[in-house]
């Protein structure tokens, strides 16, 4: 697959401008490292919307799905640094999802990021994953674009942890998402009016629940044995 493993955390919020600075600081030099340094965790990435609004979207790749619930990530997430209680109640507008992965093609990250959020209708899982599962094959040939993901939310049954109730309001949660990595904008963007517009994904899921953003990556950090990339930053043990 291109993404690394088959489970993923895929997050989005915003944060208000007074606070952006420090967030970044925060997420790149300590919390990306900390994460980074939980079993399983095998790279993040970090996006800022490639149309200049506040909003980030966030991914962890792991190598499988008993990683969310694991002894050494519920650690992380119920003993939150000063930093962390700090800032994590400055993410506004939470969509938090723990998803395993459906499908994954291509060759893996690129500059930018479509990410659609989709609901099948009832019974219409199996026809809207052939859908999604066909234009990321296709598209992740074309000049400009570089992979394709699909990925499915499922919840694990744990009790809230340290961060979410600092954070106050309950998260979000999407339910699949379709993500399309590219090089080229303009090639992403084709992308997204291919999905959004076509006749599939009024048939097989719920329009209401259709949502879209390009994002522009910001930061990336791999897990130490996978490769380092990104600057200034060093996992933890």
């Amino acid at each position: 697959m291109a993404l690394l493993g088959s489970a993923a955390i895929a997050m989005w919020w915003d944060i208000a401008p007074a606070w952006r600075s420090e967030f970044e600081d925060w997420h790149s030099h300590e919390h990306f490292p900390e994460r980074m340094g939980v079993p399983g965790f095998r790279r993040g990435s970090r996006w800022v919307s490639a149309h200049g609004g506040e909003g980030f979207f966030v991914m962890y790749e792991l190598d499988g799905y008993d990683t969310l619930s694991s002894p050494a990530y519920l650690g992380r997430l119920n003993q939150p640094t000063p930093w962390s209680t700090k800032l994590m109640p400055q993410h506004r507008n939470m969509i938090r999802s723990q998803c395993r992965v459906l499908e994954s093609v291509g060759g893996g990250l690129a500059r930018y990021a479509l990410t659609l959020r989709l609901s099948p209708r009832a019974g219409a899982q199996d026809a809207l994953r052939a859908f999604v599962k066909a234009h990321a094959a296709a598209c992740c040939v074309r000049p400009g674009i570089s992979g394709a993901h699909l990925l499915m939310t499922q919840t694990p049954a744990i009790a809230q942890t340290t961060e979410q109730a600092i954070r106050g309001a309950r998260d979000g949660v999407a339910d699949w998402i379709y993500i399309v990595n590219g090089y080229d904008i303009n090639a992403v963007t084709a992308c997204e009016g291919e999905v959004r517009n076509a006749e599939e994904l009024a048939r097989h899921a719920d329009p209401a629940a259709a949502w879209s953003d390009i994002y522009c990556l910001s930061h990336t950090l791999e897990a130490v044995g996978t490769g380092l990339s990104g600057q200034g930053a060093t996992p933890n043990a």
